[in-house]
């Protein structure tokens, strides 16, 4: 048997280790959250043909424990873990927990500080704000599919933590397909 490429510390170490990153860079280390349902792309007002960035937690909130769920599917992968912050709100640092090979080659260089023995990297980004949306036309109105910040492609979905609390996995393609179609009986033959 091989010996494996990293051991991967529990989920409170690994917390512990991000928010002393965070006091490190002189960042919030009170932490926000947010999955692919929370970031909000939207055309920016003051670049034309450009995004900004912001994230809403109202219209969408995560789980308590969504995080910790996202970390233990996370962590069995062999893939590099990454905790990503986005920027600061009045709340905190708002981050991410990403998982993919495409990070592997990432280095401090590009802003990751990588934890080799874990598996793990931590990018802080650079000092600067996020806006929360508040307002549900411009929640409604964002940008969805076609553009994307790279990066951020590899964060879990809430629909998929879903999936794991009712399910206890993650549903196949076609166990998915399957019931949508069921729901959708159900709602038009009227059975609950």
């Amino acid at each position: 048997m091989s010996e494996p490429k990293f051991t991967r510390p529990s989920f409170d170490q690994a917390l512990a280790a991000w928010q002393q990153c965070l006091r490190t860079q002189d960042l919030p280390d009170q932490v926000v959250w947010v999955f692919a349902e929370n970031l909000c792309l939207e055309n920016s007002p003051v670049t034309p043909g450009s995004l900004r960035l912001g994230f809403q937690t109202r219209f969408t909130p995560p789980a308590e424990d969504a995080l910790e769920i996202a970390y233990e599917v996370f962590a069995d992968s062999d893939a590099r873990m990454v905790f990503y912050r986005l920027g600061s709100c009045a709340s905190g640092s708002v981050s991410m927990l990403l998982c993919d090979d495409w990070f592997e080659s990432r280095n401090e260089r590009e802003g990751f500080l990588r934890h080799d023995e874990w598996g793990i990297s931590f990018f802080p980004g650079v000092p600067g704000e996020i806006e929360e949306i508040t307002d549900l036309t411009r929640w409604l109105r964002r940008q969805q599919g076609g553009a994307s910040v790279q990066d951020l492609d590899f964060a879990m979905a809430l629909a998929t933590i879903d999936e794991i609390k009712l399910h206890g996995r993650v549903l196949l393609p076609f166990e998915r397909f399957a019931a949508s179609m069921l729901n959708r009986l159900r709602l038009r033959h009227g059975a609950a």
